[in-house]
């Protein structure tokens, strides 16, 4: 490698380059330099600070909830006998994990006992002879075990004889009225208790100065009484865009929304709960299949002579979620020092962003140019 060549190399490597200062009398790239600083200054307080409060240490709630429905319906129809509904009767299950649910439509099937009958009319259950049935054979889609046999289902349809519980559900003759209209008055208790941990801080949704006189009467109304934790159920149906009686013939889920989003800075010491409701299972008007929201149960009788039967009934309601979440912030050191020292480095580049306006956008960029870069000289190098 020649001297020259040696020397060039040692220049790239460890040549020391220092930014040269260069007064430009002009306005438009001084105007150009206080507006960058300015932009970069209402980002770091109107933004880092203020929107996104950064300088805040932060915590995530932790939650528990309890409900309580109240209410009681009497129902009268041609379909079913006459009937007092109270809360036994129509919040399955008992007690819930954030969540219950309202019965509000029905299809009941009476007295029904193991035995053998008929399998409901479908293509893979119609037959015309024996040997169009299999026995032992078990359909998940089906109703039963078929025994071998082809039935008379009605005068014109035959069909696999199964072992069951007969009579079979029929469970196409939903009423197209919600049998538990009434439940749109229906109340519900929410108690909603969180902590910040890292923060000590507890809290209740039943505020210190709601005493139990206030809870007997009051309902919760977003312009009245926006911390009332007692809501009806056609309101929360009614908030989250719905309509309740067309939403309880076939049913769906519905999302009371608790938000306890908390500044808990001396100056802004607010921590109250923000309610909002939204449906959460799909509504799609084209997409339809298998709309609501329905599960069955039984009810289990047993005679005198020991014979076993059963009510089974396939429930259509609403199911309530409670969903609980929230940040708390608070003033930290730590977080201040780091976000605010992140955002001011922003500074840095304002200087490039007026050269670049300098040597792009002037008249004299090429002297500008000369001036701020230094070429070293063939005797140097």
């Amino acid at each position: 490698m020649s001297n020259t060549s040696c020397r060039s190399f040692l220049h790239y490597v460890f040549d020391y380059e220092t930014p040269r200062t260069l007064l430009i009398p002009h306005v438009g790239v001084g105007l150009v330099f206080r507006l960058s600083q300015l932009l970069v200054v209402l980002y770091v307080v109107g933004y880092v600070c203020v929107v996104q409060k950064a300088y805040q240490d932060t915590d995530s709630v932790i939650s528990s909830v309890t409900t309580k429905v109240k209410g009681f319906a009497f129902t009268n129809t041609s379909d079913t006998e006459p009937r007092f509904w109270d809360v036994a009767d129509y919040v399955i299950p008992s007690q819930g994990e954030n969540s219950f649910f309202v019965l509000t439509n029905m299809v009941v099937t009476p007295r029904q006992t193991q035995s053998r009958c008929s399998e409901l009319p479908n293509p893979s259950t119609s037959c015309v002879d024996d040997c169009d049935c299999v026995e032992g054979l078990s359909d998940p889609r089906g109703n039963g075990v078929q025994t071998g046999l082809c039935e008379n289902y009605s005068t014109t349809v035959r069909t696999c004889e199964v072992v069951s519980w007969c009579p079979l559900e029929l469970d196409t003759k939903l009423p197209e009225a919600a049998l538990l209209a009434a439940a749109e008055n229906f109340t519900v208790l929410i108690k909603n208790s969180i902590t910040y941990p890292k923060f000590d801080v507890h809290r209740r949704n039943i505020l210190p100065r709601i005493n139990s006189s206030y809870l007997k009467t009051c309902t919760f109304n977003r312009s009245t009484d926006p911390h009332c934790p007692i809501f009806r159920l056609r309101d929360i149906v009614s908030e989250a865009g719905e309509e309740f009686q067309e939403m309880a013939v076939k049913g769906g889920v519905l999302g009371i929304i608790i938000d306890w989003s908390c500044d808990l800075d001396w100056w802004a010491g607010k921590c109250f709960p923000k309610y909002s409701f939204r449906r959460l299972d799909s509504k799609h008007p084209v997409n339809n299949v298998a709309l609501g929201y329905n599960f069955r149960f039984a009810k289990y009788y047993k005679s005198p002579d020991g014979e076993e039967s059963r009510t089974l009934i396939k429930a259509y309601g609403i199911r309530f979620d409670v969903i609980v979440f929230g940040i708390a912030g608070k003033f930290g050191i730590v977080p201040t020092i780091v976000n605010l020292g992140a955002a001011l480095s922003f500074l840095s580049l304002v200087p490039v962003v007026s050269d670049w306006f300098m040597l792009t956008c002037l008249r004299k960029r090429n002297t500008y140019s000369k001036q701020k870069v230094t070429y070293l000289s063939e005797d140097d190098s």
